[in-house]
């Protein structure tokens, strides 16, 4: 398929035709190919796509405060996601790099194809204006919105414990593990939260160093907010 071809089959793909198909290009250039690349577009593109999807996000969870929005939002402009988006446009295909760049692996490297995705976003932008950049948007990422739920991306229990010491001026809490117990393939990890300012210490347990933290956490911050109650320890 000549050049031509794929540009015009991919912006079927995109559902949007380019009055300016060198903005299309450049979109599509990695900075190995030449001056002419897509890290300016890719800047422009990066702060239109956070945001129509906060736009989106806003429409959709009408009852959803701003922390929420914000997790959802940054799950779904991650590149993971990004590259996800990629894929099935199929931009690997039309990425214009340099040999050695494209012998590298250059046109699956997904943060590279991430980029790329961002930089078409903001190449709509600037073809057509907001609107015709936020309708890509919505066609990108509306019908996965449409199935999250934001209350599925509440914080996690480390998250949440660190801004709440964070909050009363408090150190960030320490972590280590305190035991493994089973073989190296199905190992259990017993870990230990400590906030040594307020002289308390929780543990958790779980299969993955991560799982125990987590689980320490949530057990310190349950203690945390029972002693935070009116007459509890800390207000003593």
């Amino acid at each position: 398929m000549t050049e031509l071809a794929a540009l015009v089959a991919l912006q079927q793909r995109l559902g949007y035709r380019f009055t300016q198909p060198e903005l299309l290009r450049r979109a599509l250039t990695h900075r190995s190919w030449g001056a002419e690349h897509n890290e300016r577009l890719e800047f422009l593109g990066d702060a239109v796509l956070s945001l129509g999807v906060s736009s989106l996000l806003y429409a959709r969870h009408g009852g959803s405060d701003e922390g929420d929005l914000t997790r959802v939002r940054a799950h779904l402009v991650r590149e993971d996601s990004l590259h996800r988006a990629a894929l099935a446009l199929g931009v690997p295909d039309v990425l214009r790099m340099s040999e050695g760049e494209l012998r590298g692996g250059g046109a699956q490297r997904p943060s590279l194809l991430a980029d790329a995705v961002e930089a078409v976003i903001g190449a709509v932008f600037l073809d057509s204006g907001y609107e015709a950049a936020q309708a890509l948007v919505q066609r990108l990422f509306g019908e996965v919105i449409q199935a999250t739920e934001a209350e599925n991306w509440s914080k996690d229990a480390k998250t949440e414990l660190q801004e709440w010491l964070q909050a009363r001026k408090l150190p960030v809490p320490a972590y280590r593990i305190t035991a493994t117990r089973g073989q190296a393939h199905a190992q259990t990890f017993e870990v230990e939260c400590a906030v040594p300012a307020l002289g308390l210490a929780e543990q958790g347990e779980g299969k993955s160093r991560r799982t125990a933290e987590q689980e320490a956490a949530g057990r310190m911050l349950d203690a945390l907010k029972a002693n935070d109650q009116p007459g509890g320890p800390l207000h003593s």
